[in-house]
């Protein structure tokens, strides 16, 4: 059995329609393995598709600069160069005639290419979309060796080439990105009156999280802070939005946390919680960003340094005249961790108090034991940490029974999806903050699901929805 492929091309003129044969299969009787077209053929079908519409389109195209549009003369033809345009279909490679100019007008050049004044780009935007997408989930290797066996692009694909790509899309949306001066909500009080009723509050977890750099020289050093944020309504009803920047590199970090709550729709007079692991950097992010907004110290952090010094204080030894030591220390931890839990601050400063008292007393001033000051030391460190952030402690029960947020668990959830994922766990890649910083831009945007718009508003034609965000965890498990 023989099948023809035959493409019908009209140009919408008087003349008729021409017709090319684009593929010719033969096939034997059905099995398994000849059903329908392989991938190969497939790809040969597209690709002879792709080089009749090309063609048709080249065609129509040049004929429209054929001739001046002042005085009507044909423009006298100079010499053709060769363009090359990558698509997912395939390289189609383009001769791109160029002309002297009509001598009726001044003209700044001698000559000019009608062919390469069109297409000032010569990858498509739907080829850079994939490879954009596909490297932000995965490494530029194997981002690069899948697209080059699924698709048919007519050149070996390379790490370097997908990430110069990506990193070109990043630079776009560096641009996009508006001046930090007017980052803000801004509304005075009669015009919040007239304001909407609001939605639910908005919780942002803000944290940070370490990459690797391109120049370190031992696994104790070289590492570089990345800010990763995740924005989630209240309830969990509606679509989380997530951000990260390298805090190095970032010139603009209140406008780009004010363009994601803009992006869900935030009015100045709706509530925004953020919750923050009490590092200054990042606490000092939201400050005065939003009118309305409550800035928490996350139960999530407060707590994880507890069980570090709970579980410390357990394997202290018994001193001679105090043989339940730990026990005491033990049981003080477990009265401050009740105190934070109520927000009880005061009283919370105290027993810190008394346990480094504890601490520092022992058998033998002189000559303490060595867990025992280690222990000292880590209770002063949180002592320091809590009289810091005690102004962002609130009391965590009663936020808890009423419904209210009270850690920073989808900030933590975001510095893992955001960079540990791809920049740290199972990747032994190091980078520079400058091209970490554009790669999380690109990231984020997948994650968001924006990227497809973001290719929409730039190129009109571009006709590629996107895809759900939940490909992130199949392709880079």
């Amino acid at each position: 059995m023989k099948i023809t492929v035959r493409v019908a091309v009209d140009t919408g003129d008087d003349t008729a329609p021409a017709d090319v044969e684009v593929l010719a299969i033969d096939r034997e009787d059905l099995a398994i393995d000849t059903a329908g077209l392989h991938l190969a053929e497939a790809c040969e079908l597209l690709a002879a598709v792709q080089d009749v519409l090309v063609t048709s389109q080249v065609a129509g195209a040049l004929d429209q600069h054929r001739c001046c549009p002042h005085c009507g003369r044909a423009f006298r033809h100079k010499d053709t160069k060769k363009i090359n345009v990558a698509t997912l279909s395939g390289t189609v490679t383009l001769d791109s005639p160029r002309y002297l100019t009509c001598p009726c007008q001044v003209q700044d050049t001698a000559t000019f290419g009608p062919l390469a004044a069109v297409l000032t780009e010569h990858t498509t935007p739907e080829t850079v979309y994939i490879q954009a997408r596909f490297a932000a989930v995965m490494s530029y290797g194997q981002a690069a060796a899948l697209l080059g066996e699924v698709f048919p692009p007519g050149r070996i694909l390379h790490a370097a080439g997908v990430r110069e790509q990506t990193c070109r899309v990043a630079a776009r949306l560096e641009d996009q990105l508006g001046p930090e001066d007017t980052a803000g909500f801004s509304c005075c009080p009669r015009d919040l009156e007239e304001l909407p009723v609001p939605e639910l509050p908005l919780v942002v977890g803000l944290d940070g999280g370490y990459v690797h750099s391109a120049a370190q020289t031992s696994r104790s050093d070289g590492w570089f802070e990345v800010i990763a944020g995740k924005s989630i309504p209240a309830g969990g009803e509606g679509e989380a939005k997530c951000f990260a920047f390298v805090q190095t590199m970032e010139t603009k970090p209140r406008r780009r946390l004010h363009d994601v709550l803009a992006a869900q729709g935030v009015q100045a007079n709706q509530a925004v919680i953020f919750l923050t692991d009490g590092g200054e950097d990042i606490r000092d992010l939201p400050r005065y960003l939003y009118p309305l907004a409550e800035h928490y110290l996350d139960w999530f952090h407060v707590t994880m340094r507890l069980t570090v010094l709970a579980n410390r204080a357990k394997s202290l030894p018994p001193l001679p005249d105090v043989p339940d030591f730990a026990a005491r220390i033990g049981a003080g931890l477990d009265k401050l961790k009740w105190l934070l839990w109520h927000g009880n601050t005061v009283r919370a400063g105290q027993v810190l108090s008394w346990l480094e008292d504890d601490l520092y007393t022992g058998t033998d001033d002189e000559n303490p034991l060595e867990a025992q000051v280690r222990l000292a030391r880590y209770v002063s460190e949180f002592a320091t940490y809590i009289r810091a952030n005690a102004h962002l402690i609130p009391n965590y029960g009663e936020r808890h029974r009423c419904g209210e947020a009270i850690s920073s668990a989808p900030a933590e959830s975001a510095v893992n999806q955001v960079v540990s994922k791809r920049m740290v766990k199972k990747q032994q890649m190091r980078w520079s903050p400058a091209g970490a910083q554009l790669f999380l831009q690109v990231r984020t945007a997948v994650l968001n699901n924006d990227l497809a718009g973001h290719f929409h508003r730039w190129y009109p034609g571009f006709t590629h929805r996107g895809g759900p965000a939940e490909i992130e965890a199949d392709l880079a498990a």
